[in-house]
Order: structure tokens, then C-alpha cells, then sequence
């Protein structure tokens, strides 16, 4: 399919987010009709992190009123799009299915062109959708569900070159902030208590930087934090201090981890170095700036999507959708919902980082 103009009507629905975009792609670049988002924050608080049956119900109460107030945002009907797109993995199954379900309904009702968007995906090229952003890039993505170096070369084409072997860095913020009685979201809430603490107060330790390769590793931290709260009792300073020195060691695994991807990449021979980073923990602010810093100084152009579009959203979604159909890549609507899809099966394939059995909802 091929327009000079393309309105995209995205979905998402991978986690404890339900939202949906309008996007414009065209010959003058990307514009952000509309964007809605629905979270779950007070239907999950109760159990200290998100619950996939609750999460899908929710999914399934809210996403046809969201629809409706994105295509109002956007000033459009139905008729009007020129395609629909949906996340359709990875991600809790139960509510993929609703934002997937829901899309397909939309695309055959009304004859439009579906798209299947791997989330993965829609991260990839999140950061297009605020200013142009020519391929190559390298990209590290880094959110609740998801720990990865990918080099992002084309639509489509996308090569891992590191990844978590256990935790994502957004999963060990939230369970650590559950472990210390924080509310979720786990990340913003250890960064809140984390400005009045001493990030040197305690040595938490730095798993992989003494071996070589761009894989990471999160879970031992956990540990780590759970040990230093038996030891002690927990005050409000002490408290502050734990998060502090347990952000800090998260930054500089995650900063050293860059550097090296950095070095790499760039001996892969872009002429226009970039750094992208995207998802949910991409929005704390000192790993940010030191990130930032990083890129800088190794002759990178930093970009990150500003801080609505680091966590799950609609318009990456539809950005991902409209990038699709303009290449003439518009799915079956038998795609099927995918609790695990990795972004470069290739890699994923000869050299899985996980083992057999489930290792997380979104690994």
C-alpha cells in the first residue's frame, strides 16, 4: 500500500496500559493526531505489581470508549484511516488478545488494512515520532519488561547485540520497590525517595562489568537489596539511602553497558552516530543524564522520546503501523497474539539469552 498520506489508528494493550493513537505519517514527517491513555494503577496497587486476569478485563472495560476518544482527538471517522495497527505480542496474552481482537474488528468492519505490530518494534522507533531519525541507529531499550542492546538498521531489520540474562531493569525497579514497601510504579517511586539519599551509602554490586559482551543482569541486585534491609532496621534516611545506592548501580551497569555498545557500534561504520534510548526506564532522569553524557563524549547524537512516549503508549504503536503499510507490509488478520516475540528472531534463535519455560510475560 502506498499513499502519500497515511492515518494510522494504533493500540496498545501488552500490559497495564490501555491506549490508542492517531498518527499522521507523511511526506513532511510524523504527527500525533491524538493519543489516550488508560492506566491500571489503582485496579493493580493492591497486589504490589500487575495481575494478567485483572489486567484483561480492564483491557477489555476501557478499550472501545479509548478508541472512540482518539478518533474524536483526531477530528476522524472510521472511513477516514487508512489502516489499523495493534500490538500483538509480546506481552500478558490476555491482553493482547482484547487490544488485537478490537483492531481486527475495526480493519474487517470497515475494509481498512491491519497491521501486527511487534512492541518491541514500536519502541524501536518511538523516538521518530518527535523529529527525524534516519537509520542506522543504536538503541537500547529498557523498560519493565525488556533489557536489550538492538541495532536498529531499517524497518524490519533490527540486530541484538546484548540483552538481560535474567531481570529487565525496569522489573528490579519494581520489585524493589516492593520489597521496601514503595508504591508501584516501582521506578518512579524509587527515584522520588532516591533525590534525598547518598547513592554511596551503601556498595550494592555490579553484575557482568567484570566480563566482556553487552549482557546484563539485574536479578542479583534484588538480592543484594533484600539482604542490606534484613540487616538493619529501615528509617526514612535509610530508606533514601538503600534507593540512592541501588538506582546508582542500576546507572552504572546500565552506562557502562552503553559505552561498550557504543564502541561496537561504531565500528560498524555509520557516518551519523546516534544513541536512542526507549521505554518506561529511559524517563529516570539521572540515568538519562549520565547516558546523555555518555553518548557525548563518544561522538553519539543522544535521542530519547519524550517521557509520554518512553512507557507503553498508543502513537508508537500507530507510528509503527503507518511506517508498515507505507512499505506495503500489512498483516493477515489471522496474526496471531504472541506472549513472547522476540525482535530479532535470528539471535533470539541460535543464541536464546533465556532458557526453556516461562521466563516472564514479555521476555
Amino acid at each position: 500500500m502506498m499513499q502519500d498520506t497515511l492515518m494510522v489508528l494504533g493500540i496498545e494493550s501488552s500490559c497495564d496500559e490501555t491506549a490508542a493513537a492517531v498518527v499522521r505519517l507523511s511526506g513532511e514527517g510524523v504527527e500525533v493526531l491524538s493519543d489516550r491513555v488508560a492506566s491500571q494503577i489503582e485496579e493493580h496497587a493492591l497486589y504490589g505489581g500487575v495481575v494478567p486476569e485483572i489486567a484483561a478485563r480492564a483491557h477489555a472495560d476501557r478499550i472501545d470508549g479509548l478508541i472512540t476518544l482518539a478518533l474524536e482527538d483526531a477530528g476522524l471517522d472510521v472511513a477516514e484511516l487508512s489502516g489499523v495497527a495493534a500490538t500483538a505480542g509480546p506481552g500478558l496474552i490476555g491482553g493482547v488478545m482484547v487490544g488485537l481482537s478490537a483492531a481486527k474488528g475495526i480493519a474487517l468492519g470497515a475494509g481498512l488494512p491491519f497491521v501486527a505490530v511487534n512492541h518491541l518494534e514500536g519502541h524501536a522507533l518511538s523516538p521518530r515520532l518527535s523529529g527525524e531519525l534516519p537509520f542506522p541507529y543504536l538503541l537500547l531499550l529498557v523498560s519493565g519488561g525488556h533489557c536489550q542492546f538492538i541495532a536498529v538498521n531499517g524497518l524490519g531489520d533490527y540486530q541484538r547485540m546484548g540483552s538481560t540474562i535474567d531481570d529487565a531493569a525496569g522489573e528490579a525497579f519494581d520489585k524493589t520497590a516492593k520489597l521496601l514497601g514503595l508504591p508501584a510504579p516501582g521506578g518512579p517511586a524509587i527515584e522520588r525517595e532516591a533525590r534525598t539519599g547518598d547513592p554511596t551509602a551503601i556498595r550494592f554490586p555490579r553484575p557482568l562489568l567484570d566480563r566482556p559482551g553487552l549482557d546484563m543482569s539485574f536479578s542479583g541486585l534484588k538480592t543484594a537489596v533484600r539482604r542490606e534491609v534484613q540487616s538493619q532496621d529501615m528509617n526514612p534516611q535509610r530508606l533514601a539511602d538503600v534507593c540512592a545506592s541501588f538506582q546508582r548501580a542500576v546507572t552504572d551497569c546500565l552506562v557502562e553497558k552503553s559505552r561498550r555498545a557504543m564502541q561496537l557500534f561504531a565500528g560498524g561504520g555509520p557516518e551519523n552516530l546516534a544513541f536512542v534510548v526507549a521505554g518506561g526506564v529511559a524517563a529516570n532522569a539521572v540515568l538519562r543524564a549520565e547516558l546523555e553524557a555518555a553518548a557525548a563524549e563518544l561522538g553519539y547524537a543522544f535521542q530519547a522520546p519524550p517521557q509520554k512516549w518512553c512507557t507503553d503508549n498508543a502513537a508508537m504503536i500507530a507510528l509503527a503501523g503507518a511506517e508498515r503499510l507505507r512499505a506495503g507490509l500489512a498483516s493477515p488478520l489471522d496474526a496471531p497474539a504472541r506472549p513472547r516475540w522476540p525482535l530479532d528472531e535470528e539471535s533470539a534463535a541460535a543464541n536464546p539469552v533465556y532458557g526453556a519455560g516461562l521466563k516472564g510475560a514479555k521476555a
